[in-house]
């Protein structure tokens, strides 16, 4: 199925090739100073360069040092389009590297991101969520998208952004709520993140699912989890989507560490699928599946239902995963054990 997809193209008239810059230390405070050039054309120019010399960690370094960011924050919210689109691809460059993501976040880059999440001009939102994204894989950047209050701004965006940005910004709350879940969830988020995990498109399933399961890594989070989504998580477990099926069974494994997420899990009808997938021996979810029967084997019935199949987690003891051999082992053993 073909989507449609968000362009970087230039305006024809703005040719890196045309900067007039050399490509050398020297070359980094000459662009830094026609950043600030009254000239649009100049000014375009300069951004086009650097965002090819922010391809090198160590120009990246440099440019940190020569004092661009306090430019580039500026130029943010420049009335050009091709200004504000070079502007928030170089920063996006930067992210990717571990020193350029340090530099944006003592430069107050993120807190500066905010007005861009509803820029007009496509191209400019999806660097920005880029940014966001590639940031928050750092703990110091998840934490200070928290602290800058993104979540609440970001969870909105789900309902009106096309699907690349939708999963850009679903793998944002991923690293984000991996470090902390209370603000997310006081903003509402469990509903709309609900509606993703019936999505249209696979991606946005299972990287859905995938923030579930970061909610459930908290206390908090699993009683929500339970509660809200369990029943569909295990409806997530027989989808077409390998990724979908293996997000789905992650998240319920959190869930299922409360005797209410087990209760929950064995009420849905959770234990079929699993055996399905832990039976399929290229499973991405096998591991999280034999976890997830596990539990529900510390549940009087959930062992009953288990005790017919034990030759399917048998069968997992010859697989090459040493990971999955120790969680069969567990489960045969609790699965068999009498009082």
């Amino acid at each position: 199925m073909a989507h449609a997809r968000i362009s970087a193209n230039l305006p024809p008239d703005i040719d890196p090739s045309k900067a007039p810059v050399a490509f050398g230390r020297r070359a980094l405070p000459k662009l830094n100073e026609e950043l600030q050039s009254p000239e649009l054309l100049t000014r375009q120019r300069a951004l086009v360069a650097l965002c090819d010399l922010v391809h090198d960690p160590e120009k990246v370094c440099q440019a940190i040092g020569v004092g661009f960011l306090d430019n580039l924050k500026t130029l943010l919210w420049h009335h050009d389009t091709t200004v504000r689109e070079k502007t928030t691809e170089i920063l996006y460059i930067m992210a990717m590297h571990n020193v350029g993501r340090q530099g944006l976040i003592e430069n107050g880059i993120i807190s500066a991101l905010t007005e861009l999440l509803d820029d007009p001009v496509d191209i400019c939102r999806k660097n920005t969520y880029q940014i966001l994204e590639m940031m928050a894989k750092l703990p110091e950047g998840a934490v200070a998208i928290l602290h800058t209050g993104f979540i609440s701004l970001l969870v909105p965006k789900l309902k009106t952004e096309p699907d690349e940005i939708q999963e850009l910004i679903l793998d944002t709350l991923s690293s984000c709520l991996r470090v902390e879940a209370s603000e997310a969830l006081a903003t509402g988020v469990i509903p709309i993140l609900k509606e993703k995990l019936t999505d249209s498109s696979a991606a946005i399933r299972s990287k859905a699912a995938l923030v579930f399961l970061e909610i459930g890594t908290h206390p908090e989070g699993k009683i929500v989890v339970c509660e809200e989504v369990t029943s569909v998580l295990v409806g997530l477990l027989g989808d077409a989507d390998p990724d979908v099926q293996a997000s789905a069974a992650g998240a319920l494994m959190f869930a299922a560490i409360k005797p209410q997420g087990r209760f929950s899990a064995l009420g849905a009808g959770a234990i079929p699928p699993l055996l399905k997938l832990v039976a399929e021996e290229t499973s991405k979810a096998r591991l999280s599946a034999i976890k997830v029967l596990t539990m529900l084997a510390e549940l009087p019935e959930g062992r009953r239902t288990l005790q017919e199949h034990t030759a399917t987690f048998h069968q997992c003891l010859g697989d090459p995963r040493e990971a999955v051999t120790r969680a069969a082992q567990t489960a045969i053993r609790i699965i068999e054990w009498k009082p």
